[in-house]
């Protein structure tokens, strides 16, 4: 039987029915019920189907089984719909408030015994915490009502539906609704009830709500109560045993204040919580309190007193194999990883999380920016945002829900130190309301929307993705430089504001480069508070070729006819949990205590908000080629916030015939909830090595033609073209100015830093290919040989095209060694810049295959001209497969900055070994080796695409282009951009023998 397309569907209104207000979610000792488990499962392709199934005796027996919480299209190997991934575009027509008729729609049904005692309870409510899109809740065959707002808490008063023993709860769950303009976020598009289901007694006499406002000045808290309660429920009592708390309200009117002394206040590297309960007859609620005072004070942004910095990142819940459904041991594991890679901030991008994660991140300590759940990307057309809910009154009522329920569930976390009104929805009076309401119902908390641009209804100035030059002015006093949508008196405002960055650094496959930059502003204008990098995590889904071998699959991986393709793999953890090395970048970039080496000295200075670096033990270690000669420990004094102290640093003993290196660091002295003792927190190094000069290059004479095959040393030559290596079988060096493309190299964002404005909508990577850089083809001018040296030139040019490169290579024998020289030289005419200019050895499939690599340099993670943070000089080893980082589409990767020697290894034995001489302006090569070439990389779309392989591909790269974030950013910064130029390269062979 089937029924009219229901007008629910299409109703902009945010519910109907028996939902209750909202109010925070609490801890209580009342009765609760979890309804999460297997339910009956039906999926109709259209909402127009018969309400029928509601019934108490409806027969479900032929209906599938379904997990709650779980997404139906992760469900089943496909049997219940595919995931759907866009950015911005919605994946249906934009014709609000309606949606098409091709709706999936989910019918859910479940039986649940009433609990003994339960029919004294005042009120039954069944909780909602999460379901997407629009659903509609029956009991015992009873409309209880609908609601909307995938990720807000939704309670029915379902009372006077329930009784004793045997229940049946039905819920039908539509995939498009009304609601779906306002949920236009960036991710995937999963319908189903994804978070718990809960079944509540109320007792008479039990409190409804309660918000402890506190407060903290030099020692002493301060608690404003707030009690939603029948004044049957009185006397109430807040108890905080440790401080010695013992309030007793006899009514609501009795509510005060409450003075708390020698209290320790709340922050998130010190956050200190007091275990509290508010308790009638009834009901007990039990609350974890941090004690803070958020402030605005001039353009800073301060809880306590002191300037908050975010080192933040977006975060939105994500799983390869359970989409956004709530585990809280891997939340808690992921936000442990944040406080190892000294995050110390999460923007809830863009909607409220589970509840729970809130809790740990009190626990654990993070300032958290709370979002509304609210999106409207899909009608921004080119800034038009024409029919846009955020600026239309139908949709008020729908806005304002969203806030009131996004506020009132979180209300009573310290960490959450600000209110987003939701993310990329335009501007419009509908915004400007629910900052309205939010200032009402809470004056403390700032007021954060980043698509307010000239500040008519926020409190802070935010932006997403500014360049260094822009952030730059908008930090600095007295600047009259635009900005964004601001006439000169509305951008002076803006700049009397904190202001932040909500995203930046898109940190979508390699990258982002650049942080640094970003960084140093923070420290040179207070007014800047730092920002969130864009995004935490990959949300890759776990998938299976048609062989069977497992991927992360993004948009289109599911026969999507409307998608965004990979923008959705923009995380700084992989799908899989591995962190990247953007991520190890990001640690060292923003760790809370700088060093600074003066002569025989050291400053410390700790730049934390509030802790001293009385956690911390400070060591030393020297170095010698990277192999371990001496270490202690530093006796560093603790160090309060935002001091600095000098300590003496250890005598070093220099090599003469090595590299001395000194690092220092810092590490936790004890085990914490996110990390074990001696986690290292903060490091840096210094070269103390003495200077010694580099062989010059010995110029021969007596050149003449080359003929037939030529031995010098370990090498092999056939007509002027090597062959073997050691007795290996090696090909090259050939010319490499092709990378894999990046997903950087691959954005056309217009925010380029210093280029052709002609050029903003065109990749570097498109670019590239389009002068031939994929596709180089070589013609030998000469052949020469004196007698102990081979000299080749060739002309390489790029396909269809007068470009050209000169390059000669000379090996020679040099002090009983094998040298190769390299010098590269451009002709006229390149315009763009290049992804790196270097030279490509092959070492083909064999008995033995090249495995690993031992090097010194700089490691242990890839780096790039904008990215070297992280890296430090030493000696490491990692197989071939290790070296590389495992991107969703596969890249450029791998690369390690200034070598200084090489150790090619095959089953843990060393067959080649290279030294890499500095050219004349004292630069250092890098490297990569890999199974695979750059085109090859190229050409995949997901790792498993490409060919099985133990070939060796080894590139020394005179120089690399920088990474950027112009995937959806700054493109990468003059700097640190390769243009044509010419390069030397110089290379000493020998083979190999025993490896460490």
């Amino acid at each position: 039987m089937r029924s009219e397309h229901p007008a629910y569907v299409s109703d902009t209104a945010p519910w109907r029915g028996a939902l209750r207000p909202a109010r925070s979610w609490l801890h209580s000792d009342a009765p609760a019920l979890s309804l999460n488990g297997d339910w009956r499962f039906r999926l109709s392709p259209t909402a127009a189907v018969a309400e029928d199934f509601a019934a108490a005796d409806f027969d479900d027996d032929g209906w599938d089984g379904m997990p709650v919480p779980a997404h139906w299209v992760l469900e089943g190997d496909g049997a219940y719909g595919r995931p759907i991934y866009t950015n911005i575009q919605f994946p249906f027509p934009i014709d609000p408030p309606h949606v098409p008729d091709e709706n999936p729609t989910g019918d859910y049904r479940r039986r649940f015994g009433l609990p003994d005692g339960w029919s004294d309870a005042e009120r039954v409510l069944l909780r909602f915490d999460g379901v997407e899109s629009l659903f509609k809740v029956w009991v015992n065959g009873v409309e209880i009502g609908s609601a909307s707002g995938s990720r807000l808490a939704h309670e029915f008063d379902v009372t006077s539906a329930v009784h004793p023993g045997d229940n049946v709860v039905a819920v039908r769950v539509h995939q498009w609704s009304a609601a779906s303009y306002l949920e236009d976020q960036d991710q995937w598009w999963l319908p189903g009830i994804f978070r718990d289901v809960t079944l509540l007694a109320r007792p008479a006499g039990g409190i409804e709500d309660v918000w402890l406002r506190t407060g903290y000045d030099g020692g002493r808290g301060r608690i404003e109560a707030e009690i939603t309660a029948d004044p049957s429920a009185f006397p109430v009592t807040l108890r905080i045993p440790e401080l010695g708390v013992e309030q007793v309200w006899e009514t609501a009117s009795d509510v005060a204040p409450v003075e708390v002394d020698d209290v320790r206040p709340w922050s998130a590297e010190l956050p200190r919580l007091y275990d509290a309960t508010v308790s009638s007859a009834a009901e007990t609620i039990t609350l974890r309190a941090g004690f803070r005072t958020v402030e605005i004070r001039g353009d800073r942004f301060l809880v306590n007193g002191s300037r908050v910095v975010f080192h933040g990142m977006n975060r939105h819940e994500a799983h390869p194999e359970r989409g956004r459904v709530f585990d809280e041991a891997h939340a808690r594991e992921d936000l442990a990883r944040m406080k190892r890679f000294n995050v110390n901030a999460i923007r809830t991008s863009h909607y409220p999380p589970h509840p729970r994660l809130l809790d740990l991140a009190d626990e654990l300590g993070f300032w958290v920016v709370l979002e509304c759940d609210l999106e409207t990307h899909g009608f921004d057309n080119d800034g038009d945002w024409t029919g846009n809910p955020t600026d239309d009154p139908a949709w008020r009522a729908a806005c304002l829900d969203r806030i009131e329920r996004t506020v009132e569930r979180d209300k009573n976390h310290p960490g959450v130190v600000m209110w987003s009104l939701g993310n990329e929805a335009g501007t419009g009076v509908n915004l400007a309301a629910m900052a309205a309401w939010t200032h009402a119902r809470d004056p403390e908390r700032p007021v954060h929307y980043e698509g307010d641009y000239t500040g008519e209804y926020t409190d802070v100035y935010s932006r997403m993705y500014a360049t260094v030059p822009e952030t730059e002015q908008i930090g600095t006093d007295g600047s009259t430089a635009p900005l964004l949508g601001c006439t000169p008196a509305q951008g002076a405002r803006q700049r009397t504001r904190p202001f932040l960055l909500c995203e930046y650094a898109h940190a979508m496959g390699n990258g982002p480069g650049g942080l640094d930059q970003y960084e140093e502003l923070v420290h040179r204008f207070p007014r800047l508070h730092g920002g969130f990098v864009w995004e935490w995590r990959d949300h890759g889904i776990l998938a299976r070729s048609a062989d069977g071998t497992p991927y992360y699959a993004y948009g289109g991986d599911f026969g999507e006819v409307v998608h965004d393709g990979n923008f959705v793999m923009d995380g700084m953890v992989l799908s899989d949990d591995v962190p990247t090395p953007g991520l190890h970048e990001f640690k060292a970039v923003v760790q809370p205590v700088r060093f600074a080496f003066d002569g025989d000295g050291l400053a410390v200075t700790n730049v934390r908000h509030s802790a001293d670096t009385s956690d911390l033990r400070f060591r030393w270690r020297v170095e010698h080629d990277g192999t371990l000669v001496d270490s202690g420990d530093l006796d560093v004094p603790a160090v309060a916030a935002g001091e600095s102290a000098r300590v003496a640093l250890p005598a070093v003993a220099v090599a003469e015939d090595a590299e001395t290196w000194l690092t220092v660091e810092a590490v936790l002295a004890a085990a914490t909830a996110w990390a074990p003792e001696g986690h290292e927190v903060a490091t840096a190094q210094l070269d103390r090595s003495a200077a010694r000069p580099v062989p010059a290059a010995r110029r021969r004479t007596g050149w003449r033609p080359a003929e037939g095959t030529l031995a010098l040393g370990i090498a092999e030559f056939t007509a002027g073209s090597l062959t073997r290596l050691a007795a290996r079988p090696v090909t090259g060096p050939r010319l490499e100015l092709f990378r894999a493309p990046t997903d950087n190299d691959e954005g056309t964002s217009d925010r380029l830093e210093g280029s052709d404005a002609s050029l903003a909508e065109v990749s570097s990577a498109a670019l590239w290919r389009r002068d031939g850089l994929d596709r180089l083809t070589t013609r030998r001018i000469s052949v020469e040989q004196a007698a102990d040296a081979l000299r080749t030139v060739d002309r390489v040019s790029a396909a269809h095209s007068a470009l050209s490169v000169t390059v000669e290579s000379v090996w020679s024998l040099e002090d009983g060694e094998l040298e190769l020289r390299v010098e590269i030289e451009p002709s006229r005419g390149w315009r763009t810049v290049w992804p790196r200019i270097g030279v490509h050895f092959e070492l083909p499939d064999g008995t033995a295959p090249v495995d690993g690599a031992d090097w010194f340099g700089l490691g242990p993670h890839e780096s790039y001209p904008d990215s070297l943070r992280a890296a430090r000089t030493g000696r490491f080893s990692a197989a071939v497969e290790d070296l590389a980082a495992g991107y969703a589409r596969p890249q450029e990767t791998g690369h390690r900055s200034r070598l200084r020697r090489l150790t090619l290894t095959s089953a843990g034995t060393g067959v080649l070994d290279f030294t890499a001489l500095p050219d004349t302006r004292g630069r250092r090569p890098g490297f990569t080796l890999a199974r695979h070439t750059p085109g090859q990389l190229a050409r995949a779309a997901h790792p498993h695409e490409l060919p099985e392989s133990t070939a060796g591909h080894l590139i020394i790269d005179a120089a690399q282009h920088g990474l950027g974030s112009r995937a959806c950013g700054p493109d990468v910064l003059p700097e640190f951009a390769l243009r044509p130029e010419a390069r030397t390269l110089r290379l000493r062979i020998t083979g190999g023998g025993p490896v460490g």
